[in-house]
């Protein structure tokens, strides 16, 4: 008899194979999750994920976090894209972080986002991490358990794209109350947005919905959009998917100079207000 009869792949599933299945229940041959560390008090967990890069996935997340800031929440972000940390930047946040006896004490950026990410631990932040996956997924469990976060209403996990191993380790180890999913308008969207999907559903993460990034360009002259990337397709996915569409969000050259100068916390982004009423919800 399968030691989890209620795994999709159960007819020949055993012991060995069922440990880390996503399928198995909690407190049994599950995988625990990482315990929060002592001096936080973290109430709700979001990560961002993409099927592909290049989709402005750190972009919905300051995104998000901003418009929860601004809308009276205590907010961090957990950068757990190791190899490509860009949130320390967008919010004018350098130098690096100091410990105490409880743990790592975040940075704060000028609008109260507390933030933790690997350019805060480098002395050259320009300087390359060439690490294997095992060691990034230790650095991100750290970055959660061994991190002073205090009290904070919503931490936004900025995870790598794709569905390798930050991903899976910040689904096994880290409380995930449900995940945004980034994506574009080509038509290769739903098999984008179907990839972070279908992970979410095998690990029994929410999927809270998906965010589509440069819908469009307006001309600065008679206003009219461009569809740069053609004609948006997310609808569509959503729809067979069931899940809501929390934004369509225009390329602005406004959005990019102010995250250029650390200024991201001062943008008003108006296109992800579904978004933050789903967040204001959980």
């Amino acid at each position: 008899m399968p030691e989890n009869s209620s795994c999709s792949s159960a007819s020949s599933c055993g012991r060995e194979s069922c440990e880390g299945c996503p399928s198995a229940k909690k407190g049994g041959s599950g995988i625990e999750k990482e315990p929060m560390n002592a001096a936080s008090n973290i109430k709700k967990v979001i990560g961002v994920v993409s099927g592909k890069g290049g989709v402005g996935k750190s972009f919905v997340t300051s995104s998000l976090a901003s418009a929860m800031n601004k809308a009276g929440y205590k907010v961090g972000i957990l950068d757990a894209d190791i190899t490509g940390p860009s949130i320390p930047k967008m919010f004018g946040v350098h130098g690096q972080v100091y410990g105490t006896e409880d743990g790592m004490i975040p940075m704060v950026a000028e609008d109260g986002t507390k933030i933790i990410s690997i350019n805060l631990l480098l002395d050259d932040e320009e300087a390359p991490v060439i690490w294997r996956g095992p060691v990034i997924a230790g650095v991100v469990k750290q970055f959660w358990n061994e991190t002073v976060w205090g009290d904070i209403d919503y931490l936004f996990v900025d995870m790598p794209p794709g569905t390798g191993d930050v991903p899976l380790t910040v689904f096994q180890s880290l409380p995930v109350d449900g995940i945004v999913v980034v994506t574009s308008p080509q038509e290769l969207v739903q098999m984008i947005v179907k990839k972070a999907y279908n992970m979410a559903d095998m690990m029994h993460i929410p999927v809270l919905g998906v965010v589509e990034n440069f819908s469009y360009l307006k001309c600065p002259d008679c206003g009219k959009e461009i569809k740069v990337f053609g004609e948006s397709h997310v609808d569509e996915a959503a729809l067979e998917l069931n899940i809501p569409v929390l934004g369509k969000m225009p390329i602005d050259p406004e959005y990019a100079k102010l995250a250029d100068e650390g200024r991201f916390f001062e943008m008003e982004n108006p296109y992800l207000a579904a978004g933050v009423e789903v967040l204001k919800k959980l």
